[in-house]
């Protein structure tokens, strides 16, 4: 098994190898605006790290989001590229809060929360690092205070709304080498678990056609 695992639905650009037992490579560069200048290169450093070419890969993993609509479409259309550059390798989704959730080790419940912009958290709850109980949404902090009043809550939406989040936590970034050993776990298991490598966005983009704009092209 080698497994390449990447992800944009953040402002991280991850990038990680993992050979079924442990991650052998791994790169990450935080940046909100280069995510498309970022991504190959990250690639290029982690295989020439672990000393193989991407025609060695047997499935790549990547983050589904949720996610900010042009940053989360870079990992996962370069996720397919390789699939279909490499024969139909397997492509394995993950939700991105479930890398922070697994890396953050932590045993009871907690919650994950992601910046979502317009001051909003992208979150979910969790029984522990491995469980996610509800699905992924996106809120503004104050509306979701109370329902995770007493939890952990890791991740950079946490960090960035104190008031609401008291018990902020790390890891602020996600990981594709959490991303990748999780997806590892659950291969290992027998290959459950994983979503459909298409973007969760959960809300519609930023940029949109404007309503009653006037035609200048003859009919």
């Amino acid at each position: 098994m080698l497994l390449l695992a990447m992800d944009t639905a953040t402002p991280a650009v991850t990038v990680a190898l993992h050979d079924g037992t442990a991650v052998v490579a791994e790169s990450t560069r935080v940046d909100a605006r280069r995510h498309g200048e970022l991504l190959l290169p990250a690639v290029d450093r982690v295989l020439k790290e672990a000393g193989t070419a991407l025609d060695a890969v047997t499935g790549i993993v990547v983050g589904v989001g949720p996610g900010p609509y042009t940053g989360l479409r870079v990992g996962l259309v370069t996720a397919a590229a390789f699939s279909s550059a490499l024969g139909g390798v397997p492509v394995h989704g993950l939700c991105t809060l479930d890398g922070l959730a697994y890396a953050s080790g932590i045993e009871g419940p907690f919650a994950v929360a992601t910046d979502a912009r317009r001051k909003e958290v992208y979150w979910a709850r969790y029984d522990d690092a491995r469980t996610r109980v509800t699905d992924a949404a996106v809120d503004r902090p104050a509306e979701i205070a109370e329902r995770l009043a007493g939890l952990p809550v890791v991740g950079a939406g946490a960090l960035l709304y104190p008031d609401a989040f008291p018990d902020a936590r790390g890891p602020e970034h996600q990981s594709a080498a959490a991303l990748a050993a999780l997806a590892a776990e659950r291969l290992a298991a027998g290959g459950g678990g994983f979503l459909d490598p298409l973007p969760m966005y959960l809300r519609r983009p930023d940029a949109q056609v404007p309503k009653n704009y006037k035609v200048v092209t003859p009919k």
